[in-house]
């Protein structure tokens, strides 16, 4: 029989240029560290999923922010004056920004990880903000909202947070002009954000990631910043939680060994770049409660479906479990290593559909075949 899967990865990037995420980051350390074993949740948390907690992306803002201030720092740019949530490849233009050393760092940490649910923590206004951030008429943005294949998802998501939260969840802008109905909002919705890490993270990286603005101040007196910690707390450990979402399993042939690069997609909501399986032949897939068909693909191959029945399995810390074998695939047949390009995926996708709207995911399966900021 195949190994089961590791635990699902949970990240969380601190915020770079401003206190609160950075604080309440190192808060959520310590309360790891000092609850484990003596806390039957956060043990059994521990146990089950790898975290990684990244405090500070851009440490050269933060430093060069010398007059804290509510509404505008210098610690937003690093060193090189560029703001690295505008840095990162983007699905729907072209990024003329040059690729900074952070910035590739963590592209570099996505790639070599198995990223499954992550957040960047941010300052400037108190919401859940979900992806996409950018979007083209595809995803509906003409419409005012830029919708992602796994919407419903990202919703309960940025709900799970903002509905934890000590007053997220009232929707209360930091001024009288703007408000966020259940302390959420679709990125796109709220502005259009060209270059992010969250739309970045889901497109290339495999991994659901939202943003969590957390204080109306950017840089509040540090008297304060204890209350935010207790603010967040709760909303923290609920949203890692998530991470046990959906279905997960190892794609292997014949003789049991894994099978890399496979496609594993549920059915009706096909990503643009097709998720596949790691080195160990493992997958995730964020999916809410229901009935899924699964369906897994080695190119070369005929693809395999599997109907599945997902409960909610948050509490106990384990997603469901379904593994593919193709008896078909031996050894010495494996998937070649494809990755998408980092280009405008969703110009080629507009392209496809425009061209022969009928056969759009094939076409697109064929061409194409994981912080911090607002």
């Amino acid at each position: 029989m195949p190994p089961t899967p590791p635990s699902p990865t949970c990240t969380a990037s601190g915020d770079r240029w401003k206190t609160v995420g950075r604080e309440i980051l190192l808060h959520l350390i310590d309360f790891l560290v000092s609850s484990y074993g003596r806390d039957p949740v956060i043990t059994r948390l521990l146990n089950n999923t790898r975290i990684h907690i990244m405090p500070t992306m851009n440490p050269d803002g933060f430093e060069a922010t010398k007059v804290p201030d509510c509404y505008y720092t210098r610690g937003r740019y690093n060193r090189n004056g560029e703001d690295l949530n505008r840095n990162f490849p983007d699905a729907f233009e072209n990024n003329s920004a040059s690729i900074q050393p952070e910035t590739r760092a963590v592209m570099d940490w996505i790639k070599n990880e198995t990223f499954v649910l992550s957040a960047n923590l941010h300052g400037g206004a108190l919401v859940a903000s979900y992806t996409f951030d950018n979007g083209n008429p595809v995803t509906g943005s003409l419409n005012g909202y830029s919708r992602s294949p796994d919407d419903d998802v990202f919703i309960h998501l940025a709900k799970t947070y903002s509905s934890n939260h000590a007053s997220m969840y009232k929707g209360t802008g930091c001024d009288n002009r703007q408000t966020f109905p259940e302390g959420i909002t679709n990125g796109y919705s709220w502005y259009q954000l060209e270059g992010g890490m969250q739309d970045y993270n889901y497109v290339w990286g495999q991994c659901f990631e939202i943003t969590l603005e957390l204080s109306c101040c950017k840089y509040p007196p540090a008297d304060q910043l204890e209350k935010f910690w207790r603010d967040n707390k709760v909303a923290l450990i609920e949203y890692i939680k998530q991470v046990h979402l959906g279905v997960k399993g190892q794609v292997t042939d014949k003789n049991g060994n894994p099978i890399p690069n496979a496609i594993v997609e549920a059915k009706g909501r096909p990503h643009v770049c097709p998720y596949r399986t790691n080195e160990q032949g493992e997958y995730f897939l964020l999916l809410l409660p229901g009935t899924y068909v699964i369906n897994a693909t080695v190119p070369g191959f005929r693809s395999m479906l599997k109907t599945v029945e997902i409960p909610d399995n948050t509490g106990n810390f384990s997603a469901l479990k379904q593994d593919f074998s193709f008896p078909e695939v031996s050894d010495q047949i494996r998937s070649r290593v494809t990755s998408c390009p980092k280009t405008p995926l969703y110009q080629e996708f507009t392209r496809a559909s425009s061209a022969v709207k009928p056969t759009v995911h094939i076409l697109v399966l064929m061409t194409v075949m994981l912080v911090i900021f607002k």
